[in-house]
């Protein structure tokens, strides 16, 4: 069967990692390998704030596609652009991939009444966790049956060693405010008196004066020598970075999902992380019901280096820790899984 696959372009640049870019990469990999003629579209543009030139580039693309066809629209073009997609419903079978619902807030009235209109039209809805689905029925008026899950998957690697002083930290994401890097970089600040080491992987360039700011606090902080950022990493180098780490970091303001977190539990790697949207179900619970790591509250400093500072003080904790996440490791789901929740929307959207 064949999909049209509409995607922001530079979905496979090294320099440009995301847990929406990785998943899109998976599932054309995926389906692919099922057996599907994956014809893929990646459209130029600053999505998800696109100017006319890429809803230009959009009306191109979306307009060569044959009448009838099946098309998985990646969020990040399909919820901004209702101008060129809504028309297009009427002869296109759509199918929105929504990573992140970008009609939150009170903030996000205008956001709101363009990703409604968009996933109002579709054939279906695709979301990559529970979170994320309840909270598209809630925003909008869709059938509750239109709305999938189709929860990110994960690989199966080796469990990392850890350090005999569990004292490497590791932040996975780019270096922009909803990933919070200032709330990590305050938290550090408040226990200097411990050892530890944390190394920032994630790009620098998406939001330069921010990273600027980031290096600023560090500076002030006499954190130099302690927090790093290396830039963005991919395969073996990510690979690398996790299995040097002792615990992962995620300091989010928001987050559908969070890949990195299952890509850290994956490796056997607990997780001190804000509690946001779809983090607590990507975190799970081990065999007991433990969690394989802490939950805090999101933008609170004192709250994460609290976290902070049970991992690096307290032994016992972190054994509890660690069981919980390599038992968790056991029950993640594989890509494939995710691959045949996408297949069944997909064929269920040609009928």
């Amino acid at each position: 069967m064949q999909l049209h696959f509409v995607v922001p372009d530079g979905i496979d640049d090294p320099a440009r990692p995301s847990g929406g870019n990785a998943y899109d990469v998976r599932a054309r990999d995926g389906l692919g390998a099922a057996g599907w003629d994956v014809r893929m579209h990646p459209v130029a543009g600053s999505w998800p704030q696109p100017d006319a030139a890429a809803h230009t580039a959009l009306t191109d693309v979306v307009e060569r596609i044959p009448d009838g066809a099946i098309v998985l629209l990646d969020g990040l073009v399909a919820s901004t652009a209702p101008e060129v997609l809504v028309p297009q419903a009427r002869r296109l079978r759509l199918v929105a991939l929504v990573h992140m619902p970008l009609g939150q807030g009170p903030e996000a009235n205008g956001s709101r009444t363009r990703e409604g209109a968009v996933l109002e039209a579709a054939a279906a809805v695709v979301t990559t966790s529970g979170w994320a689905r309840r909270t598209v029925l809630d925003l909008y008026a869709l059938p509750d049956d239109r709305v999938h899950v189709a929860e990110p998957g994960t690989d199966a690697v080796a469990v990392a060693p850890g350090t005999e002083t569990a004292d490497a930290l590791l932040s996975v994401g780019a270096l922009i405010p909803g990933k919070g890097h200032d709330v990590l970089v305050d938290a550090l600040g408040t226990v200097v008196g411990l050892p530890w080491s944390c190394v920032c992987v994630g790009s620098v360039e998406r939001d330069p004066a921010f990273a600027a700011e980031l290096r600023r606090r560090v500076a002030d902080g006499g954190l130099d020598g302690r927090v790093s950022f290396p830039g963005p990493c991919t395969g073996a180098e990510l690979a690398t970075a996790y299995a040097a780490a002792d615990v992962l970091v995620l300091p989010s303001r928001a987050e559908s999902y969070g890949m990195v977190v299952t890509e850290a539990l994956a490796r056997g790697l607990p997780v001190i992380a804000a509690e946001v949207g779809g983090v607590p179900e990507a975190m799970g619970h081990g065999a007991d019901g433990t969690r394989p790591g802490v939950l805090v509250p999101p933008g609170d400093p004192a709250a994460l280096a609290s976290a902070l500072r049970g991992w690096l003080a307290d032994g016992e904790l972190r054994r509890r820790l660690r069981r919980a996440a390599r038992e968790r490791r056991a029950s993640l789901p594989g890509w494939t899984r995710t691959t045949a929740v996408l297949a069944g929307v997909l064929q269920g959207a040609a009928r």
